[in-house]
């Protein structure tokens, strides 16, 4: 297969009309392909959770279909006849290149059938983008389904070095790449401070760290709250925002916010953040704080980067790999005197300008083309 001649290429996975980071990555990344000349179809879900799987209030955006892309509803993650249906469909369609895109478990015995299927035809590669291997949340099964779907995969790429030495306990033979999670570069071009902090309804004056996306335990929003209340800041006029709906225990983080009496100081949004609405906080933000307990990557990272605002990360997976300390951000270890320490720094010694330029230097390495041409060339 040479990588300079037009490929067919599905994309199976989250896509419109379901909403989130997932969705974002599969839709970018087919764009790419379209604008390297290559025809591309993207294979979504009926049904991606049963409902009472799925711990948020929606499973479903609200932003129109994204233009200039071809997205088909076909796969149920739960049915297994409908996943030989469409593992039979792309098995005569005969695509170059079957991309899957996965992150869980639980997609395992979905994603492994239609790819089996697939392998069929002797003719279509298949390659997956892997956000995880191993899980941040353990549940029953896990070892057992991703194995059933990597073993008919022919080739791999991981988004961080933590996730190629997971994958190594599966599979050491076949083919792989590591690509870092390209540039959320979808999400509208940058704002003025100003301006997005007057959308918002903050304070002009106050200077904000933004904790983003999703709310689950592993990602640490009790350590950054238990920092801030330690923050000598605040007596500045520095502020909180924590921006993303609740996919954990919201009683819980209500309760510690009680308890260090910090209720003035910070501000919880406490919703699925549309698309069209992510600009204003990445914008309002003098620094965006992701004081994970463990992590693979993430996507708030290179939202951080799109919009070029200074980022505080925990050492732990993949996140020391996309923020060179000191550069554009901190690589603090996961507890609250560290990240407390680090925020200090930042907001004492003015490094916001320094960190500015050189973010639009760093965010360079992570185009979308770098991801593309390694696809193909594995495709190869």
């Amino acid at each position: 297969m040479e990588t300079n001649g037009k490929k067919k290429i599905i994309l199976l996975g989250t896509a419109h009309p379901f909403r989130g980071g997932l969705a974002s990555y599969n839709e970018r990344l087919a764009l790419e392909f379209i604008k390297e000349g290559h025809d591309v179809e993207i294979f979504t879900f009926t049904v991606q959770y049963p409902n009472f799987l799925f711990p948020g209030k929606s499973q479903f955006s609200e932003e129109p279909a994204p233009k200039n892309l071809i997205i088909k509803r076909k796969v149920n993650s739960v049915n297994p006849f409908n996943w030989i249906k469409v593992g039979n469909e792309i098995k005569r369609l005969k695509p170059d290149i079957l991309i899957f895109k996965f992150w869980l478990p639980f997609m395992g015995p979905c994603f492994g059938t239609i790819a089996r299927r697939v392998k069929k035809n002797r003719h279509t590669k298949i390659i997956t983008v892997l956000d995880n291997v191993i899980p941040h949340e353990h549940r029953f099964g896990d070892k057992m389904f991703t194995r059933y779907f990597l073993k008919p995969i022919d080739a791999f790429i991981s988004m961080s070095k933590s996730v190629a030495d997971d994958l190594n306990l599966f599979d050491q033979k076949k083919p792989r790449d590591f690509n870092p999670h390209p540039l959320f570069d979808n999400f509208g071009e940058a704002i003025s401070k100003e301006k997005a902090k007057e959308i918002l309804g903050l304070d002009s004056n106050s200077r904000y760290i933004l904790f983003f996306g999703i709310i689950r335990d592993y990602k640490g929003l009790d350590l950054l709250l238990e920092a801030f209340e330690k923050l000598p800041s605040r007596n500045k006029n520095v502020k909180l925002l924590v921006a993303g709906e609740y996919y954990s225990n919201e009683e819980k983080y209500k309760q510690l916010i009680a308890d260090l009496k910090i209720e003035n100081d910070v501000k919880v949004v406490n919703e699925f953040i549309k698309d069209s609405e992510v600009v204003r906080y990445f914008c309002a933000a003098d620094i965006v704080a992701q004081p994970y307990k463990n992590a693979t990557q993430s996507g708030v990272t290179q939202i951080g980067y799109h919009f070029e605002t200074p980022m505080l990360v925990t050492n732990v997976g993949g996140l020391p790999e996309m923020i060179p300390d000191g550069k554009v951000g901190y690589v603090v270890e996961p507890n609250p005197d560290s990240i407390s320490k680090a925020l200090e720094d930042f907001f004492n010694t003015d490094k916001e300008t320094l960190f500015r330029e050189n973010l639009k230097v760093e965010k360079q390495k992570y185009l979308w083309d770098k991801l593309t041409a390694k696809i193909l060339h594995l495709a190869k």
